[in-house]
């Protein structure tokens, strides 16, 4: 069984920053892609930022520039740093993982609250 553990929320102004970070543990696996996902309020859940085993790193147009996601390896551990937080990127963040067996897992979300 496979868990992702997400933490750093909160609430925080507009210009601020966070950082998210997301563990996963469990039973044998072998990481391909983690990343991260969001859902505001009343909308459905958007591709955020993702890396690959490679480190590739891939993100939406409105987070590109001012978030950064990375990974450690060894610790299974994926991170998102948000900078320049705006009201509209506020939502309920999801980490997501991808195995080289092509099993997905998501993370159970933790809640970012941006203030104008």
């Amino acid at each position: 069984q496979v868990q992702l553990v997400e933490s750093g929320g909160g609430l925080v102004q507009a210009g601020g920053s966070l950082r998210l970070s997301c563990a996963a543990s469990g039973s044998s696996f072998s990481i391909n892609a983690m990343g991260w996902y969001r859902q505001p309020p009343g909308k459905q859940r958007e591709f955020v930022a993702t890396t690959t085993r490679e480190g590739t790193t891939y993100y939406s147009v409105p987070v590109k520039g001012r978030f950064t996601v990375s990974r450690d390896n060894a610790k299974n551990t994926v991170y998102l740093q948000m900078n320049s937080l705006k009201p509209e990127d506020t939502a309920v963040y999801y980490c997501r993982m991808t195995t080289t067996g092509l099993r997905d897992y998501w993370g159970q979300g933790t809640q970012v609250t941006v203030s104008s």
